[in-house]
C-alpha cells in the first residue's frame, strides 16, 4: 500500500468549504438567470432588484465578479483537500479566504449601514453562513499546513 495514501487522510474542513463556496457561487448565477426576485430572495437589496428589473447591466456585471471570486476559492478549497491540482499561493490564499468570511461574518453591523434595505434576519443568517464557511477554511487550512 503507499505510503504516502495511507498517511494522507481526507480535508472534511475544506471539502465541506469547497461545496459552500461553489453552491454560493451557483446562487449568485441563479441572481443573474432569474432576475429581481432572486436578487430580493438572497437579500442583495431592493436597489439591486431594481436595477435588474429596469435591465441595467450593473447588478449582473457586480454579482458575475462575486460568482467568479467564489468558484476561485472553492477551487483553492479543493485543492487545499487535494482533490484538484496545487494551486499557486496556495497558503496566502486559503488563509485571506479564511480572513474575509470570518470578517465579513462578524463585521456585518460595519456593513449594515451600507445596505440600510437588508433585513436583521438576512444580516444574522448570511453572517452565521460566513462564519460557518470562514471556520471550515480555517480549520482545514490549518490541518492541510505542512501538505501544502
Amino acid at each position: 500500500m503507499n505510503l504516502n495514501a495511507q498517511t494522507q487522510t481526507k480535508n472534511h474542513f475544506l471539502l465541506f468549504a469547497g461545496v459552500c463556496t461553489a453552491i454560493a457561487a451557483v446562487a449568485h448565477v441563479g441572481c443573474i438567470i432569474f432576475g429581481a426576485p432572486w436578487y430580493r430572495f438572497f437579500g442583495a437589496g431592493e436597489e439591486m432588484a431594481t436595477m435588474a428589473e429596469q435591465g441595467l447591466i450593473y447588478p449582473h456585471l457586480i454579482t458575475a465578479v462575486i460568482a467568479t471570486i467564489l468558484l476561485l476559492w472553492s477551487c483553492y478549497a479543493f485543492s487545499g483537500a487535494k482533490r484538484i491540482r496545487q494551486l499557486p499561493l496556495m497558503k496566502i490564499a486559503l488563509c485571506v479566504i479564511s480572513a474575509i468570511f470570518l470578517i465579513r461574518g462578524i463585521g456585518f453591523v460595519f456593513i449594515m449601514p451600507a445596505i440600510p434595505d437588508n433585513s436583521m434576519t438576512f444580516w444574522w443568517v448570511s453572517s452565521s453562513i460566513c462564519l460557518v464557511i470562514g471556520g471550515a477554511y480555517a480549520l482545514g487550512t490549518k490541518k492541510a499546513w505542512s501538505q501544502i
